[in-house]
C-alpha cells in the first residue's frame, strides 16, 4: 500500500474531522435529541471532547513511532561511518522543520519519542489506546530518567500494568492531570530509587540556589531552590501571614499580599511593626521565624509550627503548619525509608527527624496499618470535627479531592458528604476536605461528592451525571529492618507510639505498643 495508504488514511481523518466539526457546531445531519435539543447538544459535545482526547493520544503515538522510525532509517541509510552528532542534528532539523519546532524542542521531542517507543512498552501501549495522553507519557520519560532498566520497568508497571491491584474507586493515572501524575510518579521514584534519598538530598542541598529571570511588562521572577521543609514552611508561612492581613479594609488579594510579604521579607528592615505595602522596598513588615512541622511514630503528624526569634507585632502569633508523616522504624534510624511532607512528597528521614527534634511542641498519634501503610480511622459522634480528625483528613486525602485540583490540604475545609441535618455522621467516612472554591461549587451547583471510606476520599458526580473517580494516596507497606521481619513480630506490635494522649478524642482506642519506651527515649534523648 505504501504512500497511497498514508494518503487515504489522512483523507479519512480529514473527512472525520469535518463530521466532528459539524456535530460540535450543532450542524449535524440529525439532532442529538428531539425532546431536548440543547441538552442533547451539550451532552454530545462532551462525548466529542472525550473522543478527541483518545484520538489525540493515538496521534501522539503515531508521531512518536514515525519520528523514531525515520531516525533509525536515516542512520541505516547514512551507514556506520557517518558522524553521529552531525546525523542527529540533521534528523532533528528535518523533524523540526516538518513540525515547526525549534532545534532544541525538536531534539527533545525526538529523545522523548525514542524513550517512549523503545524503552517504555507499557506507556507506549497506553498512549496508543488513549489510556494516557502525551503529557502523561512525558512524565513517565522524565521520572524514569536516571533509573536502570529494572527500575524504569518497575515504575512503569506500578502505574500502567493492568494486573497490578488498585482500589476500584481510584482514578487511573490517565484520568489525572499530567501534573498530578507527575507528583505520584515522583513520590514512587523517591521511595524506590536504588540510591539513598539521603545521598541524593545531600547533593541537592549543595546545589541550592536563587535564580532571577526577567519577564514582561516590567516584571521579573525571583525563585529559590531550597530543602523541601524550608520551602514548604516558608510558603505556608507567607500564606498564613497574608490571610491574617485580609479584611474589609484590605484591598489587596491573597496572592498580592503573599507577594508583598515575600518582598518585604527579603528587602525590609526586619522591623515587624507595620503592614506590608505594595512595592515593598521600604516596607517595615518582615516574616517572623520559619514554621516547621513535626511527626510522630508510624505515620503521625503534628502541626505545631515554631516561630523562634519572632519579632513582636500583630501577626507574630501566626504559625505555619507543616504535617510530616514518619514511619516509626525510619524515625528510630532502623530503616532508611523516606518520610512524607504534606504538600511536597518524600523527604529524607534525617530531615523528618530534625523537624521533630526542632519543633516537637506536641504530637498526635495517628495509627497506620503496618501491612499497607494506610492510616486507620479516627471517629466522633458529634457534629464538630475535631482537630485530630482534620489531621486524619489531611493524611487520607493529601489535597482537595475535586478532579484535578492541587490545592494543598492546609487550605481545605472539612465538609459532611451527607449533611448532618439529613442524618449524616461526623465520621471520617462521611467527611471530605474540599478547597474553598470547590466547597462553594458543591453547594451552588450540581456537582456532588460520592461516598468516601476511611482510606478513600470521595469521588465526584458532575451535573451531567458523569462520575469522576478520586485520586488516592499511594500508601505502601513500611520498610522492615532485617532483624524485624513481619513473620517474627506481629504487625500490631509496631503501631505508633503514644506521646501525648490529650491530643486525641476520648473515644480513640490505642493498640499495644511494646516499642513505646524505646522510641520515647529516642525522641527525648534519654539513654
Amino acid at each position: 500500500m505504501g504512500k497511497a495508504a498514508v494518503v487515504k488514511a489522512f483523507e479519512d481523518i480529514k473527512a472525520a474531522l469535518a463530521v466532528l466539526n459539524a456535530e460540535a457546531s450543532g450542524c449535524g445531519a440529525e439532532p442529538y435529541s428531539d425532546a431536548d435539543p440543547l441538552a442533547g447538544l451539550a451532552d454530545g459535545c462532551l462525548d466529542i471532547l472525550a473522543g478527541t482526547r483518545t484520538a489525540e493520544a493515538g496521534i501522539a503515538a503515531v508521531k512518536a513511532r514515525a519520528a523514531v522510525t525515520y531516525s533509525d532509517t536515516a542512520q541505516l541509510i547514512a551507514g556506520p561511518d557517518a558522524p553521529v552528532q552531525a546525523l542527529e542534528m540533521a534528523v532533528a532539523a528535518e523533524i523540526g522543520a516538518l513540525l515547526a519546532l525549534g532545534p532544541r524542542a525538536a531534539g527533545a521531542f525526538l529523545a522523548a519519542s525514542h524513550t517512549v517507543a523503545k524503552e517504555l512498552p507499557l506507556a507506549f501501549s497506553a498512549l496508543q489506546s488513549g489510556t494516557i495522553t502525551w503529557p502523561h507519557a512525558l512524565v513517565m520519560v522524565e521520572e524514569t530518567a536516571g533509573l536502570d532498566p529494572a527500575g524504569a520497568a518497575a515504575l512503569e508497571a506500578h502505574f500502567l500494568d493492568p494486573d497490578v491491584p488498585r482500589p476500584s474507586t481510584a482514578a487511573p493515572v490517565g484520568e489525572l492531570p499530567a501534573y498530578r501524575f507527575r507528583a505520584k510518579a515522583r513520590n514512587w521514584r523517591e521511595r524506590h530509587h536504588p540510591e539513598s534519598i539521603e545521598k541524593r538530598h545531600a547533593k541537592g542541598v549543595a546545589d541550592r540556589r536563587v535564580e532571577y529571570r526577567p519577564d514582561r511588562d516590567g516584571m521579573a521572577w525571583l525563585s529559590a531552590c531550597l530543602p523541601a521543609d524550608q520551602a514548604m514552611a516558608g510558603w505556608n508561612r507567607l500564606t498564613a501571614l497574608a490571610r491574617g492581613m485580609q479584611g474589609p479594609d484590605e484591598p489587596r488579594t491573597l496572592t498580592q499580599l503573599t507577594a508583598d510579604n515575600f518582598t518585604e521579607a527579603i528587602l525590609g528592615s526586619g522591623n515587624h511593626s507595620g503592614r506590608a505595602h505594595a512595592g515593598g522596598a521600604d516596607g517595615t513588615h518582615t516574616l517572623p521565624g520559619t514554621g516547621t512541622g513535626n511527626g510522630n511514630g508510624n505515620g503521625n503528624g503534628a502541626d505545631a509550627g515554631t516561630s523562634a526569634d519572632a519579632a513582636p507585632g500583630p501577626l507574630s502569633g501566626i504559625r505555619a503548619q507543616v504535617l510530616v508523616t514518619v514511619p516509626a522504624l525510619s524515625l528510630m534510624g532502623q530503616t532508611d525509608e523516606p518520610a512524607m511532607l504534606d504538600g511536597y512528597g518524600p523527604i529524607p528521614p534525617s530531615m523528618a527527624r530534625r523537624l521533630i527534634a526542632d519543633g516537637a511542641a506536641s504530637f498526635y498519634r495517628v495509627l497506620v496499618d503496618p501491612r499497607d501503610g494506610a492510616p486507620l480511622e479516627i471517629g466522633r459522634t458529634s457534629y464538630r470535627v475535631s482537630k485530630a480528625m482534620r489531621q486524619w483528613l489531611r493524611l487520607r486525602d493529601g489535597k482537595c479531592p475535586f478532579p484535578g485540583c492541587n490545592n494543598p490540604s492546609l487550605d481545605n475545609e472539612a465538609d459532611h458528604i451527607l449533611a448532618w441535618h439529613k442524618g449524616g455522621s461526623t465520621g471520617i467516612s462521611n467527611l471530605g476536605q474540599p478547597c474553598p472554591k470547590h466547597h462553594k461549587l458543591r453547594h451552588t451547583s450540581g456537582w456532588k461528592p460520592t461516598p468516601a471510606t476511611k482510606t478513600e476520599p470521595p469521588g465526584w458526580t458532575s451535573p451531567t451525571g458523569r462520575h469522576y473517580k478520586s485520586e488516592h494516596q499511594d500508601w505502601e507497606p513500611p520498610h522492615w529492618p532485617q532483624q524485624s521481619k513481619p513473620g517474627q513480630q506481629q504487625p500490631e506490635q509496631l503501631l505508633p507510639v503514644r506521646l501525648n494522649p490529650t491530643c486525641l478524642p476520648p473515644d480513640f482506642v490505642y493498640g499495644p505498643s511494646p516499642g513505646e519506651e524505646e522510641l520515647e527515649r529516642f525522641l527525648h534523648g534519654r539513654s
